[in-house]
């Protein structure tokens, strides 16, 4: 019944760190546009055939999660480069890696990832498949 994942709500407290850091650091692409019940002017992070819409939290938009909270956020991005390009682009942007790379299981085999937080304190893992 369901086929893949079109985009997903990222709620943050810090806008401008937050969109710092997805585009500047994991160089996801800035999209603003018109939400279709509403004349907001709404953003999103695109990369790939997939987005991230953002929210600020007081003023998010609805409907919304029922508990939109920043940090709350657990996510594994696969990345368009060879993780050590991740890595060395991380530590060009003194973006501190938790962990990593360690082996884990991904939705279709093995990968090795790293993991960082956002400003938000997010739990980002990005990594390639091994």
């Amino acid at each position: 019944m369901i086929d893949h994942l079109d985009h997903l709500v990222l709620t943050t407290s810090r806008p401008q760190a937050c969109i710092e850091f997805y585009t500047g650091v994991l160089g996801m692409r800035l999209e603003t546009f018109k939400g279709d019940s509403s004349s907001d002017e709404r953003r999103a992070f695109r990369f790939g055939n997939q987005k991230i819409n953002l929210h600020v939290q007081g003023a998010e938009f609805e409907p919304r999660a029922h508990l939109p909270v920043p940090g709350s956020q657990d996510l594994c991005f696969i990345a368009s480069v060879p993780l050590d390009a991740v890595i060395a682009r991380l530590q060009e942007h003194d973006w501190p890696i938790l962990e990593g790379p360690v082996m884990r299981t991904g939705a279709t085999g093995r990968i090795r990832s790293v993991y960082v937080r956002d400003p938000d304190l997010n739990l980002i893992e990005i990594s390639e498949p091994a």
